[in-house]
């Protein structure tokens, strides 16, 4: 069974998958890019999460597209999560803007 831990324990795990989920689907030289982390510690994060059911992968010869698994209940939960974060984090910045 899938612990919140082990989804949470690693930063690159999570910025990972808020790459995929930001766009939906990305190829992995695209998440690389965007995420700033190393090819093959992408490879591994991308493993895990495929293996624990938070990402489909589709392949077209040697091209492997990600996406979120939008049929994972702890997929759907992680997304409104982070987007539930990102929002307070930008509240919180307007706010001490604003005083």
């Amino acid at each position: 069974m899938l612990e919140v831990e082990e989804v949470f324990s690693s930063y690159g795990r999570v910025k990972v998958m808020s790459v995929i989920m930001d766009s939906n689907e990305l190829n992995i030289s695209e998440i690389t890019r965007r995420s700033g982390i190393s090819h093959s510690s992408v490879e591994l994060h991308l493993a895990f999460l495929v293996k624990a059911g938070l990402v489909t992968e589709k392949r077209f010869n040697r091209i492997r597209i990600f996406r979120v698994n939008h049929s994972s209940p702890r997929a759907s939960l992680l997304q409104r999560f982070l987007a539930d974060w990102r929002s307070l984090g930008s509240a919180q910045s307007a706010e001490i803007a604003f005083n």
